[in-house]
């Protein structure tokens, strides 16, 4: 039995169509003459969670970051359990299977990761899908390949779900700890290789807009008088003049009129010192990939990216259109034949601009879109052999199917040919420069000419600072003479870039090299893939949008940074928000896919990545929020909590600062803790010396000084040795104030499925009193040390790695430390 496994229901059902019948319907198959065709629903396998590697990672904590799998685990997801059932059945029962993912990167994996998840050693063919027409799928199921040629591109999508994981759920978890930290109680900062980066640019782009501030400067344009017409050329300022900016731009109005005045006077002679007219073609427009599609809609009718995704899906569901996701944008040679049938299915799908446009169709015509070379799973996006009915069509997809429509028929029209004339004068020892262009054969524009007015409306308000002329130049030839007629200044202002929005961003994210932050980089990237996929772009900018890191603005939607946004990216190192590492991910990505490198030296890469982010989580700046500001370190917050005696507030940056305060009306009492540290540095020796080092000095010299009789760590600079600090801790542990993150996280909801981090009812209970475990194991004597300091607590004795000392139980509220003396504190009378 031949078993096809499709990506998602749809497209088992058109397989099943094409396949000798009956066709018999079952529970989660269809049974045919051919075989039996089953179906996942895209990922039907999700990663483990971090905790279900080991529990203790269900509590977020600074110190078991990174957490890094020692063997990769995958569960069934619970929405698919009995689905998957059904498939490990029939994969028991077949002879052969034949993978039908959709032909790219995850398309690849999903499938495979099933296979391997239930260790299948049957035979696996590979079906290659672009389109769902019956065409396309018998040719394809005619041309079947071994799923083993597959093998490099399975591998570069594992690395691809591998690197996020690593790198989403440690650096999420790393700067939201740094963030509770600074105070933001109620902050989650979702942190991803591609997403971070992309808003990053927008935070950058919005900078960029409020500390932009504008400059005038003056153009000087003059009209010159030929003996076959007249013209316009704009003066070109020697960039040796004063009052010139960096950019070249004069910025000294007196300047300027001084030398429309010297225009003016006599003589008003000229010569065209340089005349160059070039013959020039324009090839025919690329065919879609989803990127273009995306940008072009957006530009166009104002669709979000996403919606460009959804309806060009919608198309293919329809087998009006090929494969949706692709990156693409040639097509294979072996589907050249096809084009008369599009085109005179096209000259009746209910559109008067496309049945006009097939009169100007030569389908002999063969364009550079058609190229075998640039074809790897799938091709660009055009419409199928399938009629269409544009009628009956939504807005949304008729709009698209007329661009899909309008880039194939391109291909079959001739190229733009035109004339490019490029005149210099020089007048009083000046160069004035114009240029013209005259159209030969429109060729493949008559059909955009319409949408070009269109954009050139929508760019009014850009800047034309470099415009010199429009329209045609009289016939000319060089050292022929002009006369000066004429002049005007013009006074411009700079601009600011203009905010992303979510069709830019996309193009920008597609186009990542010129964001790229290292010059050598910049360069190298050029042909770099983007960031992202052609799947996962529309996606990543509507997460940030529906996270809440971005918001859309004005009639334009314009993609507007959130203070959260700021937050996140100040917090975060270069390596994450700008995209040199992530694009040059991305090129690695592509190139396993083609055989150059291993999942384990990538994986490797990315693990010390990791490692070196986390490291730099724990110094990360984040403006710190609160009324509690830490007195202290100035980088944390005082937090409440309850100890044996009652409450008291502390530091959220424990470890690295121990600041204690009493509880006084649930606030924190600043007060006594100023009135305590005043008494510690009365009390106090002139340089504090721990309790570790006094036994030290003692067993080596027979020497005992008179030890100070408490020194106040919270509020000191010197204290103990780390050493005794830990034995402290082992014993007066203070409360892991991580742990209250459990309540918050209830709304978040982790990228990689249903199950995410705010699973946390088996949160384990911790308490905030250190003395707990201590209480359990005080025994009689170690009451009768009474802490002279507080009053409250009992001195115990701590064995130090350089000695004993005496801690005070009240510990971290009262810090008091003393020596030990033949197992009794030295404690001042």
């Amino acid at each position: 039995m031949r078993l096809y496994i499709a990506e998602k229901p749809s497209m088992g059902r058109e397989i099943a169509k094409c396949l000798q019948g009956p066709v018999r319907r079952c529970d989660g198959y269809l049974e045919t003459g051919e075989g039996v065709v089953t179906w996942l629903f895209g990922h039907i396998l999700r990663q483990a969670e971090p905790d279900e590697y080991d529990p203790k990672y269900k509590r977020w904590r600074a110190e078991d970051l990174p957490i890094i799998p020692q063997q990769w685990k995958l569960f069934v997801d619970k929405s698919c359990e009995k689905q998957f059932a059904i498939v490990k059945g029939l994969i028991d029962r077949c002879d052969e299977i034949v993978h039908g993912g959709d032909p790219d990167r995850e398309g690849q994996l999903l499938v495979d990761e099933v296979l391997d998840y239930l260790g299948n050693k049957k035979p696996v063919k590979r079906i290659l899908l672009n389109a769902l027409d019956e065409a396309s799928i018998k040719k394809a199921n005619a041309n079947l390949r071994e799923n083993s040629d597959f093998f490099n591109l399975k591998q570069s999508a594992l690395a691809r779900a591998r690197a996020d994981w690593l790198i989403g759920m440690n650096l999420s978890r790393a700067y939201t700890l740094a963030a509770r930290r600074a105070g933001h109680d109620k902050l989650v900062l979702p942190i991803g290789r591609v997403k971070t980066p992309t808003l990053s640019l927008v935070v950058r782009r919005e900078r960029e807009i409020e500390n932009f501030k504008p400059v005038d400067y003056y153009t000087i344009k003059a009209e010159f008088a030929h003996a076959n017409g007249n013209f316009a050329a704009q003066w070109k300022p020697k960039d040796t003049m004063a009052g010139l900016d960096s950019e070249n731009r004069l910025i000294d109005k007196k300047i300027a009129e001084a030398k429309l005045v010297e225009f003016q006077q006599e003589p008003r002679e000229g010569v065209i010192s340089a005349y160059q007219k070039m013959k020039k073609q324009e090839p025919q427009p690329l065919p879609f990939s989803l990127s273009s599609l995306q940008v072009l809609a957006g530009k166009m009718f104002g669709y979000a990216p996403q919606v460009v995704l959804d309806t060009a899906q919608k198309l293919y569901e329809k087998k009006l259109t090929t494969y949706p996701r692709s990156d693409c944008e040639y097509l294979p040679t072996n589907q050249f034949g096809d084009a008369v049938k599009i085109i005179t299915n096209l000259a009746q799908a209910g559109d008067e601009r496309l049945a006009g446009w097939t009169g100007g169709v030569d389908t002999k015509t063969k364009s550079r879109a058609w190229n075998d070379k640039k074809i790897s799973a799938h091709h660009a996006i055009i419409p199928t052999t399938v009629k269409a009915n544009m009628q009956t069509m939504t807005t949304e997809e008729r709009n698209l199917y007329f661009l899909i429509a309008r880039g194939y028929m391109a291909q079959f029209y001739p190229v733009h040919l035109y004339d490019q004339t490029k005149v210099e004068v020089t007048y009083k020892d000046e160069l004035f420069t114009a240029s013209g262009r005259t159209e030969r054969d429109l060729g493949w524009k008559v059909m955009y000419q319409a949408a070009k007015k269109k954009a050139a409306d929508d760019d009014n308000d850009g800047d034309n600072e470099n415009e010199e002329s429009d329209g045609t130049l009289p016939v000319m030839k060089k050292k022929d003479s002009v006369t000066y007629e004429k002049g005007a200044i013009t006074q411009r202002a700079t601009k600011p870039p203009v905010r992303f929005t979510e069709s830019t961003l996309l193009a920008g994210m597609k186009e990542i090299h010129k964001y790229v932050k290292n010059p050598e980089a910049k360069k190298q990237l050029k042909d770099v893939y983007g960031i992202g996929t052609e799947a996962t772009r529309a996606t990543i900018i509507e997460d940030l949008v529906k996270r809440k890191f971005m918001q859309k603005q004005g009639k334009k939607k314009y993609l507007v940074p959130t203070p959260a946004a700021y937050l996140l990216v100040d917090a975060l190192p270069d390596e994450m928000t700008y995209p040199d590492s992530t694009a040059i991910w991305e090129d690695k990505l592509h190139s396993m896919s083609e055989g150059d490198g291993t999942l384990e030296e990538f994986l490797q890469g990315q693990i010390e990545f990791t490692k070196k982010l986390c490291g730099k989580a724990g110094n990360a700046q984040m403006e710190v929020t609160g009324e509690n500001v830490c007195p202290r370190c100035h980088s944390g917050v005082l937090t409440q909590r309850k100890g044996r005696n009652g409450l008291f507030w502390g530091c959220s940056n424990y470890p690295k600062c121990r600041m204690t305060c009493n509880d006084k009306d649930g606030k924190p009492d600043f007060e006594d803790a100023k009135t305590r540290m005043a008494r510690s540095v009365r009390t106090s020796a002139p340089a504090a010396v721990s309790a570790s080092q006094l036994a030290r000095q003692s067993g080596a010299s027979g020497y005992r000084p008179r030890p100070a009789a408490t020194v106040a760590y919270a509020q000191s600079d010197s204290g103990p040795s780390a050493q005794d600090m830990a034995d402290l801790n082992s014993l007066f542990a203070a409360a892991d104030y991580e742990a209250q993150l459990a309540a918050d996280m209830a709304s978040y909801q982790a990228a990689q499925g249903d199950r995410g981090w705010q699973n946390w009812e088996d949160k384990p209970k911790y308490s905030a009193s250190p003395l707990e475990k201590a209480a359990k194991e005080k025994t009689q004597a170690d009451d009768k040390y009474l802490c002279p300091k507080c009053r409250e607590g009992h001195l115990r004795l701590i064995r130090g790695k350089n000695g004993a000392f005496w801690g005070c139980t009240n510990y971290p509220r009262c810090t008091a430390t003393f020596d030990d003396s033949k197992g009794a504190p030295v404690i001042n009378s």
